[in-house]
């Protein structure tokens, strides 16, 4: 007879434990915040022009180069980050991004259509890499990767609501008061949680493994087979999404319904966020990779009712699946991210996963803006994305494999006044 009892079973993870976590709640709140600015902007800037006396075209225009000016400069500021710190990077850019946003108000009387457009791709530039700084500062935060999991999945799968909430916002600022009040409190919240996230204790402190040291090892490419795989991969989930959002507005235009432009969105993003919730809540079997392919193809076979040109209320119910399979696809894109990039690269790899799926988005929505007179091909165009990525990772999931260059973002100092052995 055994004398020793059996090991206790690990207790539940809850998302109040993950929430009740040190400094959890400050920096996905300060994130949530200081990222409003992604979904309001564009229809600030849009609702600007147009209230100006510019056609809706050249808003279009202007709120398109917000985006892609965002984007782009993604991986530059998480290379600095990775090189300097959260700090000296968010900080100046959130400063600089709001007094640009406050500033577009006044190029109208002053400069017109020319400085309207340095305004705002200087503006898109700017913005703060909030999303990329704060995946890189998980593991210090949570170093238990059970934790670690359910807080990436919440805050993957509350990043839709950042596109329900923000044009919600600015529609209602742009109604009661202007679209310049609108402009000035996008740029108000996104300096406001940028200052609340790069201020933390974890954020101050963090720096890259090797940044201590980096006369011991040079750092190492960060376009590996597996990593430029991965990306170019999800650049079909990006189209899938643009696709669908001009799908959304043609079935608006079809039915003369035109809340559903906002309506099917919104309801892909609440798949996305239910599915993250249930898929952080408990620890899953299987390798990443594994578990990347298998929620790919479902958000593939969850487009395919599409295909029937379903009616206003079945369309509707119908995104909410490929929606609730998005977050566990790119939650388990950003751990492959993780395991493949080299030390000292980690928070650039991470914004080059924002930008591939950022470039995928507008090349989605590009192309089904010329078939959005076509039913069925503007109802295919989202799960030809989702084929596309899930053809990519079949072909190289032998590359996907952890690589041995593990990063673990760390703090210079402990937070709780622990002595740091050698």
């Amino acid at each position: 007879m055994s004398l020793t009892a059996p090991p206790a079973p690990a207790p539940r993870i809850t998302y109040g434990a993950v929430l009740g976590s040190p400094y959890v709640a400050r920096l996905l709140g300060g994130t949530l915040t200081g990222r409003l600015p992604n979904g309001m902007a564009p229809v600030a800037i849009l609702l600007w022009a147009t209230a100006s006396g510019s056609s809706i075209a050249f808003g279009g225009l202007l709120s398109a180069l917000y985006g892609l000016a965002s984007a782009l400069a993604q991986p530059v500021k998480g290379r600095l980050m990775d090189r300097h710190g959260q700090g000296p990077v968010h900080l100046p850019a959130a400063l600089l991004n709001s007094v640009l946003l406050l500033a577009l108000p006044f190029s109208g009387p002053y400069g017109g259509p020319g400085l309207a457009t340095a305004l705002v791709v200087a503006g898109g530039l700017a913005a703060p890499p909030l999303e990329a700084g704060l995946r890189a500062l998980w593991p210090s935060v949570l170093p238990d990767p059970r934790l670690r999991h359910a807080a990436l999945a919440l805050d993957t799968g509350t990043q839709g609501l950042l596109y329900i909430v923000g044009p919600l916002l600015v529609a209602a600022l742009a109604s009661a008061y202007s679209p310049a009040v609108a402009l000035a409190v996008t740029a108000a919240l996104g300096l406001v949680g940028t200052a609340a996230v790069a201020l933390s204790p974890p954020s101050r402190r963090w720096r890259p493994e090797q940044s201590e040291d980096r006369g011991s090892a040079p750092v190492r490419r960060l376009a590996t087979p597996g990593v430029t795989l991965l990306f170019v991969s999800l650049t079909g989930i990006g189209f899938a999404i643009g696709a669908m959002n001009v799908w959304s507005v043609s079935m608006s235009e079809h039915y003369e319904q035109d809340m559903l432009a906002g309506i099917i969105p919104a309801a892909f993003s609440a798949g996305s966020f239910i599915g993250g919730l249930i898929y952080g809540r408990r620890t899953w079997s299987g390798t990443t990779t594994r578990r990347l392919i298998v929620a790919t193809a479902a958000f593939l076979g969850g487009w395919f009712p599409l295909f029937a040109l379903p009616a206003p209320y079945a369309a509707t119910a119908a995104v909410t699946v490929p929606g609730a399979f998005l977050t566990i696809v790119v939650a388990c894109a950003y751990l492959a991210t993780d395991a493949l990039a080299p030390a000292g690269r980690t928070t650039e790899a991470y914004a080059w996963l924002i930008l591939s799926i950022g470039a995928g988005q507008s090349a989605g929505t590009a192309l089904a803006g010329r078939l959005a007179e076509q039913p069925l091909a503007s109802a295919a165009l989202p799960a030809a994305g989702a084929a596309f990525t899930l053809t990519v990772l079949l072909a190289a999931r032998r590359c996907l494999g952890p690589s041995g260059h593990r990063q673990r973002g760390r703090h210079r100092r402990p937070l709780r006044g622990r002595h740091k052995t050698p």
